[in-house]
Protein backbone atom coordinates (compact mmCIF):
# COMPACT_ATOMS: atom_id res chain seq x y z
CA UNK A 1 0.00 0.00 0.00
CA UNK A 2 1.44 3.47 -1.19
CA UNK A 3 0.92 6.33 1.10
CA UNK A 4 1.76 9.42 0.23
CA UNK A 5 1.83 12.81 2.70
CA UNK A 6 0.85 15.65 1.58
CA UNK A 7 1.57 19.50 2.30
CA UNK A 8 4.72 18.96 3.86
CA UNK A 9 7.11 22.53 4.84
CA UNK A 10 9.68 21.77 7.15
CA UNK A 11 12.53 18.90 7.14
CA UNK A 12 11.50 17.60 10.55
CA UNK A 13 7.86 16.20 9.22
CA UNK A 14 9.28 14.92 6.39
CA UNK A 15 12.14 13.09 7.84
CA UNK A 16 9.49 12.02 10.38
CA UNK A 17 6.98 10.92 7.79
CA UNK A 18 9.99 9.30 6.03
CA UNK A 19 10.58 7.48 9.10
CA UNK A 20 7.37 6.62 10.01
CA UNK A 21 7.35 4.66 6.62
CA UNK A 22 5.68 7.16 3.77
CA UNK A 23 6.23 6.21 0.38
CA UNK A 24 5.83 9.41 -1.13
CA UNK A 25 5.97 13.18 0.23
CA UNK A 26 4.04 15.54 -1.41
CA UNK A 27 4.94 19.09 -1.39
CA UNK A 28 2.32 21.69 -2.61
CA UNK A 29 3.70 24.55 -5.08
CA UNK A 30 -0.08 25.49 -5.95
CA UNK A 31 -1.64 28.50 -3.94
CA UNK A 32 -2.78 27.16 -0.62
CA UNK A 33 -2.32 26.98 3.27
CA UNK A 34 0.62 24.43 2.54
CA UNK A 35 1.88 26.28 -0.23
CA UNK A 36 6.01 26.03 0.05
CA UNK A 37 8.87 27.89 -2.38
CA UNK A 38 11.14 26.67 -4.72
CA UNK A 39 13.39 27.25 -2.13
CA UNK A 40 12.21 25.51 1.08
CA UNK A 41 11.91 22.46 -1.00
CA UNK A 42 15.16 22.49 -2.47
CA UNK A 43 16.86 22.95 1.05
CA UNK A 44 14.49 19.98 2.58
CA UNK A 45 15.36 17.65 -0.28
CA UNK A 46 19.11 18.39 0.08
CA UNK A 47 18.23 16.93 3.99
CA UNK A 48 16.53 13.92 2.88
CA UNK A 49 18.16 10.73 1.61
CA UNK A 50 18.30 9.93 -2.05
CA UNK A 51 16.14 7.17 -2.22
CA UNK A 52 13.32 9.28 -0.43
CA UNK A 53 10.80 10.09 -3.42
CA UNK A 54 9.17 13.50 -3.60
CA UNK A 55 6.02 15.04 -5.51
CA UNK A 56 5.30 18.46 -6.63
CA UNK A 57 1.73 19.36 -6.50
CA UNK A 58 0.78 22.14 -9.17
CA UNK A 59 -2.36 23.40 -10.06
CA UNK A 60 -3.14 24.46 -13.97
CA UNK A 61 0.84 25.99 -13.74
CA UNK A 62 2.19 25.80 -17.66
CA UNK A 63 3.93 22.45 -18.21
CA UNK A 64 7.50 24.10 -18.94
CA UNK A 65 7.21 25.52 -15.43
CA UNK A 66 6.72 22.74 -13.63
CA UNK A 67 9.44 21.03 -15.90
CA UNK A 68 11.41 23.38 -14.72
CA UNK A 69 10.41 23.65 -10.48
CA UNK A 70 10.56 19.52 -11.22
CA UNK A 71 14.63 19.33 -12.14
CA UNK A 72 15.56 22.29 -9.56
CA UNK A 73 14.42 20.15 -6.78
CA UNK A 74 14.74 16.61 -8.06
CA UNK A 75 11.27 16.16 -8.00
CA UNK A 76 9.86 12.28 -8.51
CA UNK A 77 6.61 12.94 -9.27
CA UNK A 78 4.47 15.79 -10.61
CA UNK A 79 1.07 15.93 -9.47
CA UNK A 80 -1.31 17.96 -11.61
CA UNK A 81 -4.41 18.70 -9.59
CA UNK A 82 -6.27 21.26 -11.89
CA UNK A 83 -7.93 21.41 -15.33
CA UNK A 84 -4.29 20.12 -17.19
CA UNK A 85 -4.82 18.33 -20.58
CA UNK A 86 -4.10 15.16 -21.89
CA UNK A 87 -0.86 16.99 -23.74
CA UNK A 88 0.55 18.49 -20.66
CA UNK A 89 0.89 15.45 -19.15
CA UNK A 90 2.42 13.88 -22.33
CA UNK A 91 4.81 16.21 -22.17
CA UNK A 92 5.82 16.60 -18.56
CA UNK A 93 9.17 15.05 -18.04
CA UNK A 94 8.78 13.30 -14.54
CA UNK A 95 5.94 11.19 -14.23
CA UNK A 96 2.61 12.32 -13.81
CA UNK A 97 -0.22 11.63 -11.24
CA UNK A 98 -3.18 13.13 -12.33
CA UNK A 99 -5.60 14.56 -9.94
CA UNK A 100 -9.55 14.09 -10.77
CA UNK A 101 -12.64 15.26 -8.96
CA UNK A 102 -15.12 12.50 -8.88
CA UNK A 103 -19.06 13.57 -8.69
CA UNK A 104 -19.51 14.23 -12.13
CA UNK A 105 -19.86 12.49 -15.86
CA UNK A 106 -17.28 14.48 -17.04
CA UNK A 107 -15.02 13.00 -14.63
CA UNK A 108 -15.39 9.36 -15.59
CA UNK A 109 -14.68 9.97 -19.09
CA UNK A 110 -11.24 11.36 -17.70
CA UNK A 111 -10.12 8.46 -15.93
CA UNK A 112 -10.97 6.59 -19.03
CA UNK A 113 -8.64 9.28 -20.92
CA UNK A 114 -6.03 10.08 -18.60
CA UNK A 115 -5.46 6.53 -17.54
CA UNK A 116 -3.17 5.12 -19.99
CA UNK A 117 -0.70 7.90 -19.99
CA UNK A 118 -0.28 9.00 -16.38
CA UNK A 119 1.67 6.82 -13.54
CA UNK A 120 -1.18 7.25 -11.31
CA UNK A 121 -5.08 8.60 -11.01
CA UNK A 122 -5.27 10.46 -7.85
CA UNK A 123 -8.93 10.51 -7.19
CA UNK A 124 -10.56 12.98 -5.10
CA UNK A 125 -14.10 14.39 -4.49
CA UNK A 126 -16.08 17.65 -5.79
CA UNK A 127 -13.70 19.99 -3.95
CA UNK A 128 -9.95 18.69 -3.28
CA UNK A 129 -7.92 19.50 -0.70
CA UNK A 130 -11.32 20.30 1.13
CA UNK A 131 -10.13 17.29 3.55
CA UNK A 132 -13.70 16.23 2.94
CA UNK A 133 -14.84 12.49 2.40
CA UNK A 134 -16.66 12.03 -0.85
CA UNK A 135 -18.84 8.18 -1.94
CA UNK A 136 -16.63 5.64 -2.25
CA UNK A 137 -19.22 3.58 -4.30
CA UNK A 138 -18.25 5.69 -7.11
CA UNK A 139 -14.97 3.68 -7.92
CA UNK A 140 -17.10 0.94 -7.80
CA UNK A 141 -17.69 1.77 -11.77
CA UNK A 142 -14.28 1.77 -12.88
CA UNK A 143 -12.64 -1.49 -11.66
CA UNK A 144 -10.21 -1.22 -13.90
CA UNK A 145 -8.67 1.86 -12.85
CA UNK A 146 -7.85 0.45 -9.24
CA UNK A 147 -4.15 -0.51 -9.80
CA UNK A 148 -3.26 3.22 -10.82
CA UNK A 149 -5.72 4.43 -8.20
CA UNK A 150 -4.27 6.67 -5.25
CA UNK A 151 -7.77 7.52 -2.75
CA UNK A 152 -7.71 11.11 -1.54
CA UNK A 153 -10.56 13.33 0.21
CA UNK A 154 -11.03 13.39 4.18
CA UNK A 155 -8.72 10.03 4.34
CA UNK A 156 -7.63 9.99 8.73
CA UNK A 157 -6.22 7.47 10.60
CA UNK A 158 -9.65 6.74 11.74
CA UNK A 159 -11.06 5.90 8.32
CA UNK A 160 -8.44 4.80 6.47
CA UNK A 161 -8.82 0.73 6.77
CA UNK A 162 -12.43 1.24 6.11
CA UNK A 163 -11.76 3.05 3.10
CA UNK A 164 -8.70 0.59 2.04
CA UNK A 165 -10.72 -2.08 2.39
CA UNK A 166 -14.02 -1.11 0.76
CA UNK A 167 -12.01 0.78 -2.23
CA UNK A 168 -9.33 -1.15 -2.92
CA UNK A 169 -6.95 1.20 -3.97
CA UNK A 170 -2.76 1.05 -4.54
CA UNK A 171 -2.41 3.87 -2.37
CA UNK A 172 -3.95 6.60 -0.28
CA UNK A 173 -3.24 10.19 0.30
CA UNK A 174 -3.56 12.38 3.10
CA UNK A 175 -2.71 15.85 4.37
CA UNK A 176 -5.17 17.66 6.44
CA UNK A 177 -6.59 14.92 8.17
CA UNK A 178 -2.73 13.81 10.09
CA UNK A 179 -2.55 17.47 11.36
CA UNK A 180 -3.63 19.50 14.74
CA UNK A 181 -4.66 22.71 14.44
CA UNK A 182 -3.19 23.29 11.13
CA UNK A 183 0.31 21.56 11.77
CA UNK A 184 1.43 17.85 10.57
CA UNK A 185 1.44 16.11 13.66
CA UNK A 186 3.80 13.04 13.60
CA UNK A 187 1.78 10.83 16.51
CA UNK A 188 -0.96 11.04 13.80
CA UNK A 189 1.09 10.42 11.02
CA UNK A 190 2.78 7.35 12.14
CA UNK A 191 -0.51 6.07 13.10
CA UNK A 192 -2.42 6.29 9.66
CA UNK A 193 0.62 4.77 7.97
CA UNK A 194 0.25 1.79 10.45
CA UNK A 195 -2.85 1.18 9.82
CA UNK A 196 -3.07 1.76 5.99
CA UNK A 197 0.32 -0.86 5.91
CA UNK A 198 -2.25 -2.98 7.75
CA UNK A 199 -5.28 -2.78 6.33
CA UNK A 200 -4.65 -5.83 3.95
Amino acid sequence: MLVKICGLSTIEDAIGSLEAGADLLGFVFANSKRQVTVEQVEEIRNQLPKEAKTVGVFVDTPIEMVNEIGHLVQLDYVQLHGNEFIEDCQKSEFPVIKALSLGTDKAMDQVENYLPIVEYLLLDGPTPGSGQRFDWQIIEQIPYALEKTILAGGLSPKNVQTAIKQVKPIGVDVSSGVETDGKKDLKKIKRFIERAKGAR
